[in-house]
């Protein structure tokens, strides 16, 4: 048939474009509200709620925006005449309203808090891992105690990537889109209506980034996207994804977050008492501060360090070196090299602000180095990390030993109400009474978990097993039939996983130094365990690799190979795609949380914490957060030390105790049960572990440590620098100089300890004297001190006693500081006598380095 040559020429369709916005009956007109602020990510009455709109949508998406965006106008109209869903909508509003009426007092510190991510709920990509997380879980907290706090991050494009795994357990990574629609990001602008930007100088030209803002409850979260029409391609991508690009892609990241983070904050009206640098990705907010007071206040840069020190703390998250970020000098000059101009210092003191030895000019410049330098406080993560920490960074402050230093720390925690099951909640608030949910770190409240009838926890954790098993199966369904494997092994998974075995969970990032393949070390030993007909066990992994990671893809892809051998089919499984919904899965399903780490390499961990707060026990090196939380009866421990140097000695050690354990401890215990069913020795150590642990690693308890610890003792002191004018900073200032100029040329005449080359004698008084020419300094101004060492098993000399000298008299231009010291314990020591410079208004030692041995 030929063509219809009476066609019409317009017959091609012509679109146009539309949008059609979400739209609320006037009875529902704060469902949005209650969607884009993220207080509803802790609170389950509000999930509960958008549940009940659509349980479909809800279950596809998971998130409130998503829901309100595809759901039909006529459905909401429908709910309004629903008298139970309205009573329930009002109560949760109502909650709301309340919860956001309170405010921190006008008369507290504001706290400016930056990190490179935040883990707050999945729907918002802006994280990858354990450091996001704690910064998202400390942000609830911060919302939920009131505290004075405002953050900065980025809005990234991309986000993390989505893991998708091959037939052969080839790690993938796929990068999707955000779009704001769809994300609870409100753009800031100005009273025109126009985006707010900020502006960070790179070489040759500016770059520009909007600013969204976040509601974690009661903090605001602003966030930096520089993906706009005002910048180049590259430029662009700066913001795109989170750890991504090269060293140089990076720097710009760093630059943005600390420069323009400051200016972000300024921006917006902020104006913050103290900062927090989360990691030290965020160091250069430092360098901005100083280039601030040098050009507005025409401040030396002597002075304006004094006053930017004594405001600032440091959190540093890792004790692995690769996690401490570093840029070559070249790669510093191409970006910053204007900068130590306008901080009016030489272009090597500039560098020496990075360095660990000062002059070096092979070393990279870290921003660890510079977070400590300009930051008065600096903490680990947890107790053992805080010591690590005090050695990795001992050489900045050569003359002091390691225990020394002034490095602390706060051990890390999770958000109750982010992690813990609904069901658990409810038991805590039926069983723990009023006033619970404001002293979540008080240990007296979670004791009566003794009181709570055994079979009650129990159907509560068999529940959640159960859950957790399900969300498997469907998991798995849905992965292997994307990837088309064999549905037959798929059958048999479904099969052999029971919801009524020993569940053991291992989730976290896959670095080598995790050890995830020390489980399968022994294959044969292992099929044992795992298939014994009366106690078998089946291990839950999951985790993503970064994608340079080639060792830690390769952890991957043997796991998933090793789970598809016969003996293995539904007793090793590897989960999918790693994210804060299937951690939320595992830590509250699981029976044991696994963790193997490389002594002494994990920094804290919180995902075992979880673990804990869901009645699950851990399992794990004691190492980072489980050398303070274990407690024998209450979980199980690989020991601290080390038995061998040699790492695949001890990691054959490691996996033989494991087996071991896993063998004649956890399983017979788990599986003996009485004639109710019903494993009462079990139920025991879940009630000591939720009773003894899970109060001292909530988040309340950390923010509680870091006002004790940090952010009261900086509020007072940045109150004092800056009375009258700075006073004290001009003090200081002033002081330093003085002693930098004189130190060298103090004078040593004498030091003579009696009988100091002789055998001392228990209780009896020794004299000794130095004798100093302080070419004109004070002796108030200089301290001399005795101080007694021994050597530890590794021939590191320990510092055990520091006695001081007591300033006798002046001789002339001669000072005289006398001591008398009494032995009290006997032993082989070491002693020496060092100088200081003394002021009352330094914080510690390390404020001022200055030290000589004589």
């Amino acid at each position: 048939m030929g063509a219809n040559l009476n066609q019409s020429k317009h017959n091609t369709p012509l679109w146009k474009g539309m949008v059609v916005q979400s739209s609320f009956p006037q009875e529902l007109k704060e469902l949005n509200t209650l969607a884009t602020n993220l207080w509803w990510t802790w609170n389950y009455e509000v999930k509960d709620l958008f549940q009940e709109i659509d349980s479909v949508l809800w279950k596809k998406s998971l998130n409130p925006i998503q829901v309100l965006k595809e759901i039909s106008y006529d459905r909401l109209v429908e709910l309004t005449k629903n008298d139970s869903f309205m009573q329930q909508y009002k109560a949760v509003l109502q909650k709301y309203n309340d919860y956001m009426a309170v405010k921190p007092a006008e008369e507290n510190a504001r706290i400016g808090y930056f990190s490179m991510e935040y883990g707050l709920d999945d729907s918002l990509k802006v994280f990858s891992g354990g450091l996001g997380i704690l910064a998202g879980d400390y942000l609830k907290e911060a919302s939920d105690t009131n505290t004075n706090m405002v953050a900065v991050g980025f809005l990234y494009k991309f986000g993390y990537f989505q893991q998708k795994l091959s037939l052969d357990g080839d790690q993938m990574a796929v990068y999707t889109p955000q779009n704001p629609s769809e994300l609870p990001v409100h753009l800031v602008t100005d009273s025109n209506n126009n985006p707010i930007t900020v502006q960070v100088g790179l070489p040759g030209r500016i770059i520009n980034a909007q600013i969204w803002l976040v509601h974690v409850g009661r903090i605001k979260l602003y966030l930096l996207d520089t993906d706009i029409s005002d910048n180049n391609e590259e430029d662009r991508a700066i913001s795109h994804a989170l750890y991504g690009g090269n060293n140089e892609h990076r720097l710009k990241q760093e630059m943005l977050l600390g420069i323009g983070g400051v200016r972000t904050l300024e921006a917006v009206g902020e104006k913050i008492d103290i900062f927090h640098c989360n990691e030290g990705h965020a160091a250069f907010i430092n360098l901005e501060r100083l280039r601030k007071l040098i050009k507005h206040k025409n401040f030396s840069f002597q002075k304006a360090l004094e006053v930017v020190r004594s405001s600032t703390l440091y959190t540093t998250h890792t004790p692995v070196p690769a996690g401490h970020d570093s840029f070559p000098e070249d790669l510093m000059m191409t970006y910053l090299g204007q900068f130590p101009e306008r901080l009016q210092l030489s272009w090597n003191d500039f560098m020496n602000l990075g360095r660990m030895y000062p002059d070096n000019h092979g070393e990279n410049f870290s921003m660890s180095n510079l977070a400590i330098c300009t930051s008065q406080e600096v903490n680990g993560v947890s107790r053992l990390h805080g010591d690590v920490s005090k050695k990795m960074f001992n050489d900045l402050w050569q003359g002091y030993q390691v225990e020394e230093s002034h490095i602390g720390y706060v051990t890390n925690g999770v958000h109750y109400g982010t992690w813990i099951s609904k069901d658990w909640q409810n038991l805590h608030n039926k069983t723990f009474g009023a006033g619970f949910l404001n002293n979540l770190s008080d240990s007296s409240y979670w004791s009566k978990i003794y009181d709570v009838n055994d079979e009650v926890l129990w159907n509560i954790k068999e529940k959640h097993r159960e859950k957790l098993i399900s969300y498997v199966k469907e998991k798995l369904h849905e992965n292997w039939t994307q990837r088309f494997e064999d549905p037959k092994r798929l059958v048999k998974i479904t099969q052999y996983i029971s919801s009524k075995t020993l569940t053991i969970g291992f989730a976290r990032r896959f670095a080598t130094y995790k050890r995830a393949y020390l489980l399968f070390s022994n294959l044969e030993r292992l099929s044992k365990i795992v298939n014994n007909p009366e106690r078998p066990i089946q291990f839950i992994f999951a985790g993503k690799a970064h994608p340079n990671d080639k060792p830690g893809q390769a952890m991957i892809k043997e796991i998933v190979r090793i789970s598809k051998l016969s003996e293995f089919v539904g007793k090793i499984i590897f989960m999918e795609n790693y994210d804060m919904n299937l951690a939320r899965q595992l830590v509250q399903g699981v029976d044991i949380w696994l963790n193997t780490p490389t002594r002494p390499l994990e920094a804290s961990g919180t995902s075992g914490m979880k673990a804990v707060m869901n009645g699950a026990m851990n399992f794990s090196v004691l190492d980072g957060w489980w050398c303070e939380g274990y407690k024998e009866g209450a979980g199980w421990a690989l020991p601290e030390k080390r038995t061998y140097d040699d790492q695949e000695f001890q990691n054959k050690l490691d996996a033989e105790t494991i087996y071991s354990m896993l063998e004649n401890e956890i399983a017979p215990l788990y599986y003996n049960r009485d004639k109710d069913g019903i494993p009462h020795q079990w139920i025991q150590y879940m009630k000591k572990c939720i009773a003894e642990i899970a109060p001292e690693f909530t988040t309340k308890r950390m923010i509680d440590d870091y006002h004790e610890r940090y952010y009261s003792k900086l509020a007072d002191r940045k109150k004092q620098m800056t009375a009258n004018n700075y006073e004290l900073a001009d003090e200081i200032t002033e002081w330093k100089k003085k002693i930098s100029e004189k130190w060298d040329d103090i004078y040593v005449i004498s030091t003579d300890i009696e009988k100091s080359a002789d055998t001392l004698t228990l209780g009896k008084s020794y004299e000794g004297e130095v004798k100093l020419d302080l070419k004109g300094l004070s002796p108030d101004e200089i301290g001399v001190e005795l101080v007694l060492t021994e050597q530890d098993s590794s021939g590191e000399f320990i510092v055990i006693e520091k006695t001081p000298f007591k300033f006798l008299e002046n001789d002339e231009h001669i000072s005289i500081f006398s001591i008398s010291i009494t032995p009290k314990k006997s032993g082989v020591f070491n002693y020496g006598i060092r100088m200081y410079p003394k002021h009352h208004a330094i914080p510690h030692r390390q404020d001022f380095a200055y030290v000589r041995w004589l």
